[in-house]
């Protein structure tokens, strides 16, 4: 059964970080790329950070750029999102996100909250 599942999410204040993990289910990482996209309330669901199959990091949004790092572990065969210096701005439902046999997989989110 193929599935990706977050975990990692939760509340802190302004400045703090959090290391998101995404793990891959019934698929290999080494020949499959993942994404990262968020969701905050009332917006539209965007694209955050990706990785290709061979390891090549892009961070999409401008705002969480020199912020946010994706990595890849083929070992352990999940991807992080590492988010420092972490602003009220980016409280959202984080998704990762795999395309795999022309079928789309959604993890259920985790939420990411920084409040004082």
């Amino acid at each position: 059964q193929v599935q990706v599942a977050e975990s990692g999410g939760g509340s802190v204040q302004p400045g703090g970080s959090l290391r998101l993990s995404c793990a891959a289910i019934g698929f290999y990482l080494r020949w499959n790329g993942m994404k990262w996209y968020r969701q905050a309330p009332g917006k539209e669901r965007e694209l955050v950070a990706s990785i290709s199959s061979r390891g090549e990091s892009t961070i999409h949004l401008d705002s969480v750029k020199g912020r946010f790092t994706i990595s890849k572990d083929n070992v352990e065969n999940t991807v992080s999102l590492q988010m420092n210096d972490l602003k009220p701005e980016d409280t959202a439902v984080y998704f990762c996100y795999a395309r795999l046999a022309q079928e789309d997989y959604w993890g259920q989110g985790t939420q990411v909250t920084v409040s004082s």
